[in-house]
């Protein structure tokens, strides 16, 4: 079940912004609290009578202008050491940290979709698998514009720069599947680029990465078919070089499109007849597919497994 609260941290990481936001929000409860209980005090047992006299001016009361400035500074050193230990644990890693280690994946984020390598050699797109209860280091980069991954149950927003290379760990402590999105607005497509991380014990992990270093076997029937069209209409230009997803192990994904849709063959022949009705502002074109076709190529990209 897909889930993406702030509120169900899977990490260490998570768990540190969580408790914080929580903390924050259960002193910004305390003090609006005694505001409004102040202010009912003060309106109801000083409020106007008919022929009362106007009280007694008083010009600056040093004791509570004391207390004013005192009680608020306070607040403001508990919660920024509360601020600081959450970034001491959620931090992306230092440089003692870095030294001489190779990142266990790196994520390149395009317009509009993440492309995932891991050192292993797996190319995958939109869909990051980690092994629950391993601490994965990520090389975040873009092949184009600013964009920013953000996993709200893994760990906090980190951007993706054109020609900077930013780190970040991601972990997870139980199995499932998280979503993610770029929360930096990056062309017409952002709302539509998402990801799923999914984090699997580590035999189902390492099945998994066989898998994907494992050629697909040759596709048959209505599949071959479509591996034809697939070579006619140039779909590897693209989609070996970066440009698009790589499609090797497509039909081992669980979504499409960015994790627009569940990758069903009615949700791929729907894709593939019309890409821009599905994600307006998609790279993709439309090659204006008659309904086999689209049967044709679903059938051979569902058999990439």
């Amino acid at each position: 079940m897909l889930t993406h609260s702030v509120f169900n941290p899977v990490s260490p990481q998570a768990l540190a912004i969580s408790n914080l936001f929580i903390f924050i929000m259960i002193v910004s409860l305390v003090i609006v609290l005694i505001i409004v209980g102040v202010l009912a005090y003060t309106c109801t047992h000083f409020r106007y009578h008919p022929g009362q006299a106007d009280p007694p001016q008083t010009f600056g009361l040093t004791k509570l202008e004391i207390t004013w400035t005192v009680i608020p500074f306070v607040l403001l050193v508990i919660v920024f050491a509360a601020t600081m230990k959450t970034v001491s644990i959620s931090a992306p890693p230092d440089d003692n940290a870095l030294a001489g280690r190779t990142p266990d994946m790196t994520i390149v984020a395009h317009q509009w979709w993440w492309e995932v390598r891991y050192a292993s050699g797996v190319v995958t797109a939109n869909e990051i698998h980690i092994p629950i209860g391993k601490r994965m280091l990520v090389a975040l980069q873009s092949a184009d514009v600013i964009h920013s991954l953000w996993v709200p149950q893994i760990n906090g927003k980190t951007d993706s720069v054109p020609g900077q290379t930013n780190m970040v760990y991601m972990e997870a402590d139980r199995a499932g599947s998280y979503e993610s999105a770029c929360v930096e607005y990056c062309g017409d497509g952002h709302s539509r680029m998402r990801a799923l991380v999914i984090a699997q014990p580590l035999a189902q992990y390492q099945a998994w990465e066989r898998q994907q270093l494992a050629t697909p076997p040759a596709p048959t029937g209505l599949a071959a078919e479509g591996a034809k069209l697939y070579q006619q209409f140039g779909c590897q230009s693209c989609h070996a070089a970066s440009i698009g997803p790589d499609l090797t192990h497509f039909g081992s994904r669980g979504t499409l499109a960015a994790a627009t849709l569940t990758n069903t063959p009615a949700h791929l022949d729907e894709w593939l007849h019309d890409p821009q009705a599905v994600k307006p502002g998609a790279n993709m074109p439309n090659f204006h597919l008659s309904t086999k076709e689209t049967r044709m190529l679903a059938a051979y990209l569902e058999s990439l497994k």
